[in-house]
């Protein structure tokens, strides 16, 4: 990899994916030389050793110079979001992450850094295109005309602009990948800025432990999704960032499943059967969405390939050692 070498600093390190960024960074010859995230370091889900690590509030400018200085790669993953659960009823909250993007760009900018690396979303795309679970899988120009998830994928999209235009007017080489649903062990389970597949392994981890054998699932359960390994999601990262794509491009997986088939997949894993409730007033999002990986294959020649069933057994064993040992999962 042509970044060994390179001076990372990775914002939203104390986050799910930031903290397995971190270690990965490091395993692959690049030099993480600061973590920072706005939770106390003992709140961050990974602290690793030997890396400058920072608490510091990244919509303040300032704070944003401090983190950038003398880094040559900016990876920009900090954001205030979640679930269905927050985002849909947390939009101001998720919007004010523009200001996070805002700096850290013009931090990274100031400090001459070389690429800046974004975190955008899914929930960017038209969401007239995703009314019917029998989906066609999103491509990238899907985006437009924009009508992107309120709140959340507003703010996704508007960064993902701002990024092109400072490539575009200052040289700031910018890379923009569109994650959809990551998940895997050492994310949130717990609290309601969980996702769909880390929710379900908790709520049948408890009732099985309960022996209350039921379950409630938000929405029919028809709704279609795909979810992307967290191991796939790293790596996937460092080689759009360091690749020739400049425009916004997919990083997901393409295997689709509804809702239900997540719930099959968890409960084959546990050794149980519940009978399941349906709340349709819960949030829920659209109503399908599936990854167009045509673009990562024609430019990479590669794109995440770890089966649902492979990840879902991971990270539900992780899940259950964290309930077995009584941790709160926030």
């Amino acid at each position: 990899m042509s970044l060994k070498g390179e001076k990372a600093v990775v914002c939203g390190a104390g986050g799910f994916i930031g903290g397995h960024l971190v270690k990965s960074l490091l395993e692959n010859g690049v030099d993480v030389i600061r973590a920072v995230d706005v939770k106390p370091l003992d709140e961050w889900y990974q602290v690793t050793d030997g890396v400058e690590n920072l608490a510091l509030d990244l919509k303040d400018q300032e704070s944003c110079h401090v983190a950038a200085k003398s880094a040559t790669l900016v990876y920009q993953l900090a954001a205030d979001m979640g679930g269905m659960g927050f985002i849909e009823n947390n939009k101001a909250l998720c919007m004010l992450s523009v200001l996070t993007n805002t700096h850290m760009l013009i931090a990274a900018k100031d400090a001459g850094a070389k690429r800046f690396f974004y975190a955008s979303s899914a929930c960017v795309y038209n969401g007239e295109k995703q009314t019917n679970p029998d989906v066609v899988a999103l491509k990238e120009s899907d985006a437009y005309p924009a009508l992107p998830e309120d709140g959340y994928g507003w703010e996704k999209l508007f960064s993902e602009r701002m990024c092109r235009h400072f490539e575009e007017d200052f040289g700031l080489v910018a890379r923009v990948a569109r994650f959809h649903n990551v998940y895997g062990p050492h994310g949130t389970w717990n609290g309601g800025r969980e996702k769909a597949p880390a929710a379900i392994c908790r709520k049948v981890i408890e009732a099985k432990r309960a022996g209350k054998h039921e379950i409630e699932i938000w929405g029919t359960g028809h709704q279609t999704r795909s979810f992307m390994y967290i191991d796939d999601c790293v790596l996937g990262t460092q080689m759009i960032m360091d690749s020739h794509i400049d425009e916004p491009i997919n990083l997901g997986s393409s295997e689709l499943v509804t809702i239900n088939q997540l719930v099959d997949i968890v409960e084959e894993i546990a050794g149980v059967r519940l009978e399941r409730k349906y709340n349709l007033t819960a949030p829920k999002g659209v109503n399908g969405r599936n990854s167009d990986n045509t673009m990562i294959l024609d430019r990479l020649g590669w794109e995440p390939t770890t089966r649902l069933r492979e990840g879902m057994e991971k990270t539900y064993r992780w899940i259950e050692g964290e309930i077995e040992r009584g941790a709160s999962g926030k």
